[in-house]
């Protein structure tokens, strides 16, 4: 009996407590998930009342006239393009490499392993600054050149060092019975330890994934060529030029223009909320497809020690 009391006294205790986390999970998911709300509700909503803050909980006068105008802004298909090529690409080969060279510093034979690993490492701490970086990739050809997206970000020590650790959590048997049948490195690589990388290799194709996707930076750096734009450079262009933006998407309407109601013409508010909900919402979309693999990747390949 008196096991049986403090078992309902610990039953009916953890009741309040959990019931106090699942509100307090709630408000911080709602809190995450309201500057999306927010951007959303606004891209649909009426361009004037958008313009003045009123939108806060409620969309007023739907309509989707703001994404059919802004998607036939001059070069955001193309930029589309770019942005999607650089993701898929980058990410592939990111990942790829990543692998690879987790792999290759766990094996003890690699020449000059300790050596290529710390230099590899060293680069997370200190870089050269950005003008030898400028001069580096201009050197190399890679101003003006699509593979500039590419080739510098191919390379992560910390996505190496995730792999690292976790390659050497894995059992040692699986490559010594490989080995034992006559399999080299790269065999032992891509038919025994590849395959079993699957949520570590998730977990930095998320990280690899979005970086790639957000990245702007460097197309202010090296691209002058238009038709190499990625979308989130062309969103920053349009956020510093939504006045004429909306001046220009206005003009476009011609004779119309004067009969257009006041809800549906565009102002620079419905051009930022427009066209960050566009940037936004493919990596919403792709990021619960590698989700279960993420917690598990990144707890296994946490650093040890």
């Amino acid at each position: 009996m008196p096991k049986t009391s403090d078992a309902l006294k610990r039953t009916r205790g953890d009741v309040p407590f959990a019931l106090v986390n699942y509100v307090g999970f709630l408000l911080f998911a709602l809190l995450c998930a309201y500057p999306f709300y927010f951007l959303i509700i606004n891209s649909v909503s009426a361009n004037d009342v958008s313009a003045l803050g009123d939108i806060r909980l409620w969309p007023e006068g739907l309509h989707l006239s703001n994404y059919s105008q802004i998607l036939q802004l001059d070069g955001l298909s193309a930029a589309a393009v770019v942005s999607v090529a650089r993701t898929v690409i980058g990410t592939a080969c990111t990942v790829l490499a990543s692998a690879f060279l987790g792999y290759m510093f766990t094996q003890e034979r690699m020449w000059k392993r300790s050596l290529w690993y710390r230099l590899i490492i060293f680069t997370m701490y200190f870089s050269a600054g950005l003008i030898p970086l400028y001069i580096t990739m201009k050197t190399l050809g890679l101003t003006n050149s699509f593979w500039v997206y590419i080739l510098p970000a191919i390379v992560q020590p910390f996505n190496i060092i995730l792999v690292k650790t976790y390659v050497e959590s894995m059992p040692r048997s699986l490559q010594e019975a490989a080995e034992i049948d006559g399999a080299g490195t790269i065999r032992t690589f891509f038919r025994i330890i590849l395959p079993n990388m699957t949520p570590i290799l998730a977990t930095v194709a998320i990280f690899t994934a979005v970086a790639q996707w957000n990245s702007f930076q460097d197309t202010l750096l090296y691209i002058t060529d238009q038709k190499l734009y990625s979308l989130q450079y062309l969103l920053y262009t349009y956020t510093n030029q939504a006045n004429s933006l909306a001046q220009a998407a206005q003009n476009a309407q011609g004779n119309l223009g004067a009969i257009v109601s006041a809800a549906t013409t565009q102002t620079p508010t419905s051009i930022r909320m427009t066209v960050a909900v566009l940037v936004v919402l493919p990596i919403i979309f792709i990021y619960p497809l590698f989700q279960r693999y993420f917690v598990k990747g990144i707890m296994l390949g946490a650093v040890k020690g």
